[in-house]
């Protein structure tokens, strides 16, 4: 798995455990949900920190409660 492919995976899995869709979390996080939808559907190739960090902070969760996934120690290049 790539690093988007892992981003991508853990931005679903979050809103299935916080019972959220992708543009509330986006919206709450102050960024366009555009953003997030781009990396989802592969038109973005290479994810922002912050793009993810706004994520988070709509999601209610940390960067390191977002990342604390064994599947991001398992990267390939």
């Amino acid at each position: 798995m790539n690093l988007n492919d892992a981003i991508v995976k853990r931005i679903y899995e979050v809103c299935k455990e916080k019972k959220l869709n992708i543009c509330d979390a986006s919206l709450k996080g102050g960024m366009s949900p555009s953003a997030i939808y781009d990396l989802v559907k592969g038109r973005t190739k290479c994810s922002k920190v912050i793009t993810v960090k706004r994520f988070c902070e709509g999601a209610g969760i940390t960067l390191k409660e977002f990342f604390d996934r064994d599947y991001f120690n398992d990267i390939e290049e």
